[in-house]
Formats: C-alpha cells, structure tokens, sequence
C-alpha cells in the first residue's frame, strides 16, 4: 500500500499547480480579494471536484467513466471565456454556463467518435496555441504586482520586488526540469512555485491572517454565487466543451497506447467523456470550475510505467480531503500573486509550445495555411479590435470579440468545407 501512496502523491504533485491556478484567475477576474475568502473557496473547490471527477473516472458508475487512471483537474481552455463571462455577465451567469456546458460535454459522450475527425492536428494545434496567446498577459501582470494593479494604483507595481520573486520561480522550475528526474522533475512548476512563496515569507510578501481564520473542515456549499443562464454565457462553454472532450480522447487514447500497447475502446472514450461532462456539471452546482482530463499525468504514467487505477484512485482522494479543509485552500491563497505569475507564465508558456507542436505534424500546404491565416486574422483581429463588432446584438458582439471562439468556429467549419488539395 506504502508504494501506491507515494505513486499517486505524485499524481498529485505534479498537477496541484495547474488545478487551482484557473480558480485564483478567475476570483482575480471576478473582483475578488487575491488571498480573500472567496479566493479560497473557489480553491478548495477545484480540489474537491477535481477529485471526484477523477474517482468518476478510475471507479465509474453505469456508462460513467473510462475505468482507467484518467486523473482530472481544472481546465485551461475554459479560462479565456470564462475570464470574459464573469466581467460581462457576472460569476452566477459563469456557474450556470457551467452546469448546462457540463451536461452537453457528457452527451458528447454517444457521438465523440462520429466528431473525432473534426478536429485534426491543425484544428486543435490553433486552438490550443490561441488558449495559451490569450493568457499570456496574465503571467505578466501577475508577475508584476497582479492585474488589479495593472492601472498604477500601486507605485511598487512592476518593481524588482514583485519580479523577483517571479524570476525566482522560473529559474527554480527550470532547474528542477533540466538538471533532475523522478518525481522533483514531474513537480518542476510546483517546486517553483514553493520556492517563492518561501522567498516571499522571508521578504514579508506573505500574509498568513486568512490561514489563521479559516476553519479545519467545511462542506461545499451549493449555488453560493446563485446561479444564472445567459446564452452568450452558455453557448460560449458548450462550445469550448467540444474541445474539451476531444482532449480527454485523446488523452484516454494515450493512455490506452502507452500502458497496454492496444486502441482506447469505444466504451472507455464515451465513458471518459461522460465522467467528463457531469464532473464539470457537478462542480458547477458547487462553485467548482470545469474539469477535463490532464496530459501531464498522462505522461507521468508513461514516465513510470505503473498504469495503475488504483493509484490515481488514492490520488483523487488526496484531492477531496484537501478539497474539505478550508486551511489548505487558504495556505495557497496566501501566495504572493508575483510568485504564482512566475508560474503561470511557465504554464502558459507551455500550453503555447504544446499547440505549436502539435501543429508541427501538419502538413504545411497551400489550403492548411490558408485556414490558419483565416482563423487567426478573424479571431485576434476581433479580439484586438471589438467595436468593430458593435452593431451586433450583445451576445453575439461578446462570441465574436472572444478571440478564441472565432478561431476554433472558422479552423473546424474551413477544414470541413475546403477540399484536401488546392495547390
């Protein structure tokens, strides 16, 4: 039992910076207080329902669940519209754009392998590349001072204080990657991230009151923002939902391939899919954010060999006792906001690279260039430029100077109407 504990603590490990980070991002977006209350419980939330998400994967129940060690955490291809949800419409309108998404995502289930082909590598590559181009200037704000700042309310903002500390992170992150293996190497970015928040208790950058006052145990508290449905709000995930569940495929099919050398089965990628969708649903009813499956994990099981579901199991319990213990949400939101921008400039950094790579493998002819230039110049063009948009209903002004929703809307509908070959 002693080995499967630490296995599935470095589970844990190596995707606890990348679940709650999304959650510390959008309380920022939403005006709450970096390290206040609300802070923390959207924290606590994304352990929890990362959590059981994770055990709807490795246990199952019914059609629920790929049975295999799919560990689940927070999604980042979410964060862009969500970011864009809760400054327009407001956090219950994202709550309720959470639940309805979480409920299309597990139909998707009984048709993702009719959609598969909708997605090649030239598709999801742009997509997950535009994911990464729009959070960018997050990392650089937070690592400046963080985005409330970002008007110069602060003198200090921007100040070798604030930077320091995310270059610190960074260079830490970077050693563990380069010049270690095993575990400390899966945990680069979190090792990282500890160092600096060590820094920042010694440079008086931390301030633990909120640890002191937050309680040993608490349960999730449904619909504690309200919750609302608003169709920008709702169309806008469901569609981002797609790409979701084309990841967890992906990510079910490499499990399958490393671990056992054999094809995912139909049941197990419906079956991931659902577990995907009504975890997000669930954790929508919560305050919990959308979850999908993690890559990193699955590279950690390749990394080990152990293609154990038994030990994500213990992992994904590990994250619900977090989940249930307000004093380790607080201890994390008691980060200095410059130290979690080092980070994340890493994170997205590498959500940039790993959209790149993946457009690596396609083959660069005169149609495939010509749906990149397309979907790219429509999307950031918007994005850059939104009162070119104005005269549009409100709704449909908010899908369209999205940035990410143009571009992943034109790249699938282009790929299925231009033919292979036009050169």
């Amino acid at each position: 039992m002693g080995p499967r504990i630490a296995l599935g603590m470095q589970h844990v490990l190596a995707m606890f910076a990348s679940n709650v980070t999304p959650s510390i991002i959008i309380a920022g977006a939403a005006g709450f207080a970096f390290g206040g209350t609300d802070t923390v419980f959207l924290i606590q939330m994304a352990m929890l329902f990362a959590g059981i998400a994770t055990l709807m994967q490795t246990i199952g129940f019914g059609p629920v669940g790929a049975r295999l060690p799919v560990m689940q955490g927070t999604s980042f291809a979410f964060v862009p519209i969500m970011i864009t949800i809760v400054k327009t419409s407001g956090v219950a309108a994202l709550f309720g754009a959470v639940v309805v998404a979480g409920i299309f995502h597990a139909l998707l289930g009984s048709i993702i392998g009719k959609i598969r082909h909708w997605f090649p590598p030239l598709v999801t590559g742009m997509i997950i590349m535009a994911i990464g181009l729009y959070l960018l200037p997050v990392g650089i704000k937070y690592a400046a001072g963080g985005a409330a700042s970002f008007q110069m309310e602060n003198p200090a903002w921007g100040d070798f204080s604030r930077w320091g500390l995310a270059i610190l992170v960074i260079i830490v992150a970077l050693g563990f990657k380069f010049y270690s293996k095993g575990l400390p190497n899966s945990a680069a970015i979190l090792l990282g991230l500890v160092a600096g928040y060590v820094a920042g208790i010694f440079t008086g950058a931390v301030n633990f009151d909120a640890v002191s006052n937050a309680a040993w145990f608490a349960l999730p508290e449904p619909f504690k923002y309200g919750i609302e449905f608003q169709a920008f709000a709702i169309v806008s995930m469901c569609l981002i939902s797609i790409i979701s569940a084309i990841e967890t495929v992906g990510d079910i099919s490499a499990i399958t391939k490393g671990g056992s050398g054999r094809e995912a089965k139909d049941k197990e990628l419906s079956g991931g899919t659902y577990a995907d969708g009504l975890g997000s649903a669930v954790a929508g009813v919560f305050g919990g954010l959308p979850n999908t499956s993690f890559s990193q994990n699955v590279g950690l099981i390749s990394m080990t060999g152990v293609m154990s579901r038994g030990v994500v199991t213990i992992a994904g319990l590990f994250l619900i006792a977090c989940g249930l213990i307000p004093k380790i949400g607080a201890v994390v939101a008691a980060m200095p906001i410059s130290v979690l921008g080092g980070g994340v400039i890493l994170m997205f950094g590498m959500v940039v690279s790993a959209g790149i790579n993946m457009l690596s493998d396609v083959n660069w002819n005169r149609r495939n260039m010509i749906i990149m230039a397309i979907s790219l110049s429509v999307g950031l063009g918007l994005q850059a430029v939104p009162q070119s948009m104005q005269h549009l209903p409100d709704s449909l002004e908010r899908l369209m100077v999205s940035g990410l929703l143009p571009i992943a809307v034109l790249a699938v509908v282009l790929n299925l109407m231009l033919p292979e070959e036009i050169d």
